[in-house]
């Protein structure tokens, strides 16, 4: 059984790869046998090459700005040339911007799109063409619970998550049958720096946490396992599903 999760010998592209879910799902894939290609942003931390080190992983870090468009291709050719090929995309890279709707600004709307939606459809495009031709691949892309929600405060944000879910299935449908699985994690409230606003509010916090059957929120590392699954063997019949990882969440 445990074979069934062997990621050894495949390379994994991590968007957002080296800090807070990004770097718990691509420490997770390291863990069970793949190599990582990471895109940043800014981020010149060493954390992550340092934890491949450990575990005998090769881990190549790509900075870019995935919100231009204009920059895709690069980082599309650079991930695939370093290893020769690429077997997992996690579409992980995403921010959010807080602001009412009557005073959104139109940039914080702009710049939330184009990364949490524009980049994951080109960036996919790309990857996934790759795939094509090599009869093989598993896509993951990070959705949300604003994926079925409408949330307070963030309209660029729900808009984004809600079209990723519907681009994961408009994804799978086409790409089926031709050996590519896409599929998405839809994360609960999660300790990240994106929820730093929310925590630091006491009473929103508790009354979150009150309503998460599991009675805490998550932690990078609890993205780990559902990200092993669907890069694995194990979810080769799944293809355009919503995994909710969420403590219970939507069940409530």
């Amino acid at each position: 059984m445990s074979n069934m999760f062997d990621l050894t010998g495949k390379v994994a592209l991590v968007t957002g790869g080296t800090v807070g879910l990004g770097a718990g799902m691509a420490l997770a894939l390291a863990k069970a046998g793949a190599d990582l290609v990471l895109v940043t942003y800014t981020d010149n931390d060493d954390t992550m090459m340092n934890e491949c080190q450990k575990l005998g992983r090769r881990c190549h870090v790509i900075t870019a700005d995935l919100s231009k468009e204009e920059e895709l291709p690069g980082v599309a050719e650079k991930a695939i040339a370093v290893f020769g090929h690429i077997d997992i995309l996690v579409n992980n890279a995403g921010i959010i911007r807080r602001v009412p709707i009557a005073d959104h600004p139109a940039k914080d709307w702009h710049d939330v799109i184009n990364l949490n939606l524009n980049s994951v459809f080109f960036l996919t495009q790309l990857i996934g063409r790759h795939m094509l031709e090599r009869k093989s691949g598993k896509i993951i892309n990070i959705a949300s619970m604003l994926s079925y929600e409408g949330g307070i405060l963030v309209p660029g944000y729900t808009a984004s998550k809600h079209a990723v879910a519907g681009l994961t299935k408009a994804f799978a449908n086409e790409w089926a049958g031709s050996g590519v699985n896409v599929n998405a994690i839809a994360p609960g409230y999660m300790e990240t720096r994106n929820t730093a606003p929310i925590r630091q509010d006491a009473d929103r916090t508790e009354s979150i946490t009150a309503r998460i059957p599991a009675g805490r929120w998550g932690q990078p590392e609890d993205l780990g396992g559902p990200a092993v699954f669907l890069a694995s063997t194990a979810s080769d019949y799944l293809h355009g599903h919503i995994l909710n990882v969420d403590g219970g969440w939507q069940a409530r």
